[in-house]
């Protein structure tokens, strides 16, 4: 396998994932950050590697899904080094009023169960900085949508990339 083809993809899936730290862009990650970083790196395979042929639809989406996954370790990374280090994050911070909104929704006996057990993860952070349950939950939401926007933003990337081919 050639580490370097996908070069591109995992540089820009980091650095969305350094950018998605910064607490005021933190909230564009999924939606702007991730499509973007996907973008780019089809732009930097293609000045890379001096191609002059269209991108294909596999290729896009292959560099897509990867940035995306890239981005979802590191910043899943950065996320538990940072709430270990604080003992605290925005989970914390905002579970009471979570919690006030969900109980007038009434939603019964599997909320509550629920409710306690992210009420125990909180507890975890805030006593050893860390909890199995977080880490669970902030991968594989992360997984999730940053893959599909990676996708999104790898198809947009591709569409950059060939529209020279659309001009001629």
């Amino acid at each position: 396998m050639n580490f370097k083809k996908y070069l591109p993809a995992i540089v820009s899936g980091f650095g969305a994932a350094v950018l998605s730290t910064i607490p005021g862009i933190k909230n564009f990650s999924c939606c702007l950050l991730v499509p973007g970083a996907a973008a780019f790196s089809i732009l930097l395979d293609q000045k890379i590697s001096k191609s002059n042929e269209r991108i294909l639809l596999n290729k896009s989406l292959g560099f897509g899904f990867l940035t995306g996954l890239t981005a979802t370790i590191f910043i899943t990374i950065f996320e538990i080094l940072i709430t270990y280090i604080t003992r605290s994050n925005d989970f914390v911070q905002t579970l009471p009023q979570s919690e006030i909104i969900m109980r007038q929704w009434n939603l019964g006996p599997l909320f509550d169960d629920s409710l306690e057990m992210l009420k125990n993860a909180a507890n975890d952070i805030e006593k050893t900085g860390f909890s199995s349950i977080y880490l669970f939950m902030i991968l594989s939401s992360y997984f999730i949508i940053n893959t599909i926007f990676g996708l999104i933003g790898g198809v947009f990337g591709m569409s950059l990339a060939n529209r020279k081919f659309r001009e001629e």
